[in-house]
């Protein structure tokens, strides 16, 4: 079994778009309305995809704060620099359980936990 993306339900399209582009990097697949009321988008490359997904008139509740979206960074204070010159919050962090992993936590326009990671071999 291949794992193929994760689904997040958004309250903006346009707004979670632009999160996803320019904070994570991930470049747009496709964008399609599936009807009058829902449009989806994908976004990634290789095996990192995610699918946004927003229904017109629907009310998107919270997320649950004990998941989270992983990224890998090259360096993690380029990354919090990015970050604060964007004008996003630091959710939680930076942690560095072992000297070999370091990481912080974002969150993204409708509450998921992104979480950016710089791995040393």
């Amino acid at each position: 079994m291949q794992f193929l993306w994760t689904t997040i339900t958004v309250r903006d399209m346009d707004e979670s778009l632009a999160f996803y582009q320019k904070i994570i990097s991930l470049p747009l697949i496709r964008r399609v309305k599936s009807s009058e009321e829902t449009e989806l988008a994908f976004l990634g490359s290789d095996e990192t995809k995610v699918e946004l997904i927003h229904h017109q008139g629907e009310e998107v509740g919270e997320c649950s704060k004990h998941i989270s979206l992983g990224f890998a960074v090259q360096s993690l204070d380029d990354q919090l620099a990015f970050i604060k010159e964007q004008g996003l919050d630091i959710y939680a962090g930076p942690f560095s359980p072992n000297p070999s992993v370091r990481f912080f936590y974002i969150l993204d326009p409708n509450g998921v936990k992104i979480q950016f990671v710089e791995q040393k071999a």
